[in-house]
């Protein structure tokens, strides 16, 4: 069994600054020893069960853990050449993006952006502006081979952050950099003005109506990403958001099946919307731009099964239905990508997501990092730079009221308490009073 590691307190890291410490995993998981340096990027893979059962077969080390860790060499090299260009000043960017680094950065504004939202424009900035110049073409050069493997005709790079380190802050950043650019130089083919933001549902696509430069909320003023000087320049942008349902080609005349057979002469695409249709449909906000940019939200929802790709768990009932749905949804989202690709061109498309591994019944190992994420910034990571709240973990307690358990009928125990009739005037701003009981269970 496990030994029970406590730690009182996670944060050792500054929010603000690259991390220089982190607690060291062992095999039996996180200990509360530091280690003074930041942690390498590397993810869990989940072990597939053995096969083969029975008596004779001799139980190994990997019987007894459910994973194994996998570093992600390509995110350490970036983040290493990263590191490197940064300290020596943010060498030959353009003016533009210079000072959006220096804006982003400044220690006098009034409200921080975090380092690991920083890092993430920086290493997009790199790849895009930098690589080729210090002569790591290999980085791009390999985004195109993992593309062409995974996703053909499409360039994607990808972002890890944990959820609630700031994705949206860093969309309104790709954002900014990518329009600023653009409307200064228009001759920049590395910079596109117009955007499509993808996301995996509609609440999600409300949301991020932040995003939107008219918008009241928008991020652009709330949290500054934007010199006071350079907002009106966003207004310019075209910024389309929709969620990946729209990509699903409509019915274009409503009739009944019979009826379709016959005027069809059998083409059961006669009374749909062709791939032209759908897109033009879609991105009509988008006007008559070309190369545009994509920011898939959550973006392990957006994959192509792999066609030689073998499971290592047969799935069966529920599982096997979920694997399917969610396969074809991926195949929506995926094709619909490939079908603006096609008719008006896309430049790059950045994926922004807390857990861009491959799922169950992609055809690729569940859990499998995808192999174009360029920066990782992790919840364990988030946790000790105090950016995401702290997880409780739960504690037994048997003490006992009476013959009973003190947490087994809490009502017993609080209903007494509480008020019976509604707040009065005076008291509608008072705190509640909460019994001793009540927050221990909490």
């Amino acid at each position: 069994m496990a030994k029970s590691v406590v730690i009182q307190n996670p944060i050792i890291n500054s929010p603000f600054a690259e991390p220089e410490r982190h607690f060291r995993f062992d095999d039996e998981g996180i200990t509360n020893q530091i280690v003074a340096e930041r942690r390498i990027s590397a993810y869990f893979v989940p072990i597939a069960q053995p096969k083969k059962k029975g008596k004779d077969r001799q139980k190994t080390f990997d019987d007894w853990t459910a994973d194994r860790i996998e570093e992600n060499h390509t995110v350490n090299f970036i983040r290493q050449r990263v590191r490197i260009w940064r300290e020596g000043g943010y060498a030959q960017v353009t003016p533009v993006t210079r000072r959006l680094l220096e804006h982003w950065k400044g220690e006098d504004r009034y409200r921080r952006l975090f380092f690991c939202q920083i890092e993430a424009l920086e290493t997009l900035i790199y790849i895009t502006e930098i690589a080729h110049k210090f002569g790591d073409q290999v980085i791009t050069n390999d985004l195109r081979r993992f593309a062409a493997d995974a996703n053909p005709d499409l360039y994607r790079i990808a972002c890890k952050m944990a959820t609630g380190s700031g994705k949206t802050v860093v969309m309104a950043m790709i954002i900014a950099w990518h329009t600023l650019n653009k409307l200064a130089n228009p001759q920049d083919n590395r910079f596109s003005d117009t955007f499509l933001i993808v996301t995996p549902g509609i609440t999600i696509r409300d949301r991020l109506r932040v995003l939107m430069p008219n918008d009241p909320g928008n991020y652009y003023e709330q949290l500054d990403v934007v010199p006071p000087d350079l907002k009106d320049q966003l207004l310019k942008a075209r910024i389309l958001i929709t969620n990946f349902h729209a990509f699903k080609r409509r019915e274009k005349v409503k009739a009944g099946k019979l009826t379709k057979q016959i005027l069809s002469g059998g083409d059961s695409t006669a009374f749909t919307e062709s791939e032209g249709e759908m897109v033009r449909r879609v991105c009509r906000g988008l006007g008559n731009k070309k190369n545009i940019i994509v920011l898939n939200d959550e973006a392990h929802h957006c994959y192509r099964r792999r066609v030689d790709g073998e499971e290592d768990v047969k799935l069966t009932g529920d599982d096997r239905k979920e694997s399917q749905q969610r396969e074809e949804e991926a195949r929506i989202w995926i094709s619909g990508l490939e079908a603006v690709k096609r008719k008006i061109g896309i430049k790059t498309v950045y994926d922004v997501s807390a857990t861009p591994f491959f799922l169950r019944g992609s055809g690729y190992s569940e859990g499998t990092l995808f192999p174009w994420v360029v920066s990782d910034f992790s919840l364990i990571d988030a946790i000790e730079c105090g950016i995401v709240k702290v997880p409780r973990v739960p504690v037994s307690d048997d003490s006992m009221i009476s013959d009973l358990p003190t947490y087994r009928d809490l009502w017993l125990h609080v209903r007494d308490d509480l008020p019976k009739k509604r707040p009065t005037k005076e008291s509608a701003g008072q705190e509640p009073k909460v019994r001793a009981v009540l927050e221990g269970a909490s």
